[in-house]
């Protein structure tokens, strides 16, 4: 067989295949998106409608008239973006720590913060609560913000990120009369800011998607996240909201797809870079 016609025997395979796993996973967002158009008798219809025959906003109305949708967006963003923010902080000034400085126990204490990584989230949620609840902090926003703000996975990303850079650049900072938060400020800051797009990116995300922590700690329905409005509007057996619960995920997916379209090169540059650069 010739080589060009063996290439492109290969490359169209290669492309059927991927094209049919995308369609495959992108199918249940399709219908998500047709279901938040639907009424009630049309959602469960047969045969299935993938465009409704009578589309509606009537999902949409309820879900903004009666599920206080603007609410739980501000709160949902409040959290995200400060959970995201205060994560990189800390996180960042930990890699920093760990990546250029030397101390007793550095690589002890280091060890000892990975293996924090492989403990069940689920095993926390008592001992977590407990303290919560001892601080007063139950039903507010803090408990989803300050936990996560140094986590493991964040400081051991800054660490090897941080490790590469040249240790010339800060002793110049440093015979310059540089203090040690202005050098991690005016040099350090600057160079790592595609990995902490990036990993921005992965803390607001997953901050946003977050259901457990809501579900425990927040009572208020005037303080509910995005998650646990849509948890809302599933009942018992035959009585759960589908089109409204479709047209609310629909809404929830949106900031995030948004934010990763406009962000997407920064994302892939700062992955790509912190894979290379550990």
């Amino acid at each position: 067989m010739p080589r060009p016609f063996q290439r492109i025997l290969t490359n169209t395979v290669l492309y059927t295949v991927l094209i049919l796993i995308s369609v495959f996973m992108i199918l249940p967002f399709i219908w998500m998106l047709s279901t938040s158009f639907k009424n009630p008798q049309d959602i469960f219809g047969y045969p299935p409608q993938t465009i409704p025959s009578n589309p509606t906003l009537s999902n949409y109305i309820y879900i903004f008239q009666q599920g206080n949708m603007v609410r739980v967006l501000l709160n949902t963003t409040i959290i995200s973006l400060a959970s995201a923010l205060v994560s990189l902080f800390f996180t960042s000034l930990g890699g920093y720590g760990f990546a250029k400085f030397d101390f007793v126990g550095k690589k002890g204490l280091f060890a000892i913060l990975l293996a924090t990584m492989i403990v069940p989230g689920a095993v926390m949620m008592v001992p977590s609560f407990v303290i919560m609840r001892k601080l007063g902090w139950v039903d507010t926003f803090l408990p989803l913000i300050v936990p996560g703000a140094a986590n493991a996975f964040g400081i051991f990303f800054f660490r090897q990120y941080i490790s590469t850079i040249s240790d010339e650049l800060m002793d110049a900072a440093r015979i310059d009369g540089a203090t040690e938060f202005g050098i991690f400020t005016r040099i350090i800051l600057p160079i790592i800011t595609p990995g902490a797009t990036s990993l921005g990116l992965i803390f607001f995300m997953s901050s946003w998607n977050n259901y457990l922590g809501p579900l425990i700690y927040l009572k208020s329905p005037k303080k509910h996240t995005i998650t646990l409005a849509i948890n809302s509007l599933t009942g018992a057996a035959g009585l759960t909201r589908w089109g409204e619960q479709m047209a609310m995920s629909v809404i929830s997916l949106l900031p995030l797809l948004l934010i990763f379209l406009v962000f997407q090169r920064r994302f892939v540059e700062g992955i790509t870079a912190g894979a290379i650069k550990g």
